[in-house]
């Protein structure tokens, strides 16, 4: 996949980049596969903004995605190759032996025509899911799961892979892309290979109305705000913080403040953390 660029003719054009999407080989949905994706504006169910500056944006619909991949040992051939509008990797559309659709991530490799399944003895080839305990020691593999049948939640995002490094009590040590070497039960399943799209962090927004498409609203610095909405905020002219560290608009402390609440339950399956502590 390449970065396509512009012709600065306008302002707008002279920092964008875009996908190529050479990889794309259909541009509609699987009508089965696709449900309404309701807007929220970053409101919770009692309808209070729990995520600041959310709103707008184009209409999208939502791609059900076979993340479990509990279909087991019945081979399915890849169809097509699409874009998805609610993620920043591309999905696969499957047709199974038996005639059902499904939508996977599409890993790095995965052309149209290619043969997947998920079994415990399948080849170890890119968009093949196994459970970990089948898969040899080294391998890259994405969309892990951390509980045995709830489907994956780890390695899921454009690029990311995941390593396995150990397998040892029960547990098989993944590496995670942010370096940290973490717990997960032999039986989840996983998939093999590199997530797809690896260029797309390489990707320029170039202006802030393409921001606005993707359903994201203004942020504004407290230090410039009143100080009836932010403690930053007043002053004349510019004016330092005035406390002894910065905070958020509610007052708690904004760095190095820990929000962990579920440490007792978590730090057990960590074995290196991300920071090499």
């Amino acid at each position: 996949m390449a970065v396509k660029t512009y012709k600065p003719v306008t302002p707008g054009l002279r920092q964008k980049t875009v996908a190529s999407f050479e990889e794309i080989t259909k541009t509609t949905p699987e009508k089965s596969l696709v449900t309404v994706l309701k807007k929220h504006a970053g409101r919770n169910s009692y309808g209070k903004i729990t995520v600041r500056h959310r709103g707008g944006g184009n209409r999208r619909k939502y791609r059900i995605i076979d993340f479990k991949r509990n279909k087991l040992d019945v081979p399915a051939t890849v169809l097509a190759i699409e874009y998805d509008p609610n993620r920043t990797c591309y999905i696969a559309l499957l047709e199974y032996a038996d005639g059902e659709k499904r939508y996977i991530l599409a890993p790095l490799g995965l052309t149209v025509g290619s043969s997947v399944v998920a079994s415990a003895t399948a080849d170890i080839k890119p968009g093949n899911a196994m459970p970990l305990s089948a898969i040899p020691v080294g391998t890259l593999v994405h969309n892990v799961e951390l509980y045995p049948g709830k489907g994956g939640q780890l390695v899921r995002a454009a690029g990311a892979a995941g390593q396995l490094m150990a397998k040892e009590d029960g547990y098989a040590q993944v590496r995670l892309p942010s370096n940290e070497v973490r717990l997960v039960r032999l039986d989840c399943m996983a998939t093999i290979g590199q997530v797809g799209n690896l260029e797309h962090e390489n990707i320029s927004i170039g202006k802030a109305g393409r921001k606005r498409h993707m359903g994201w609203r203004p942020t504004v610095r407290g230090s410039v705000m009143n100080p009836c909405d932010h403690p930053h905020g007043g002053g004349e002219g510019r004016s330092p913080v005035g406390r002894p560290g910065p905070v958020t608009p509610w007052g708690k402390p904004a760095l190095g403040y820990k929000t962990r609440s579920k440490k007792a339950l978590t730090d057990k399956f960590i074995v290196k953390r991300r920071n090499g502590k």
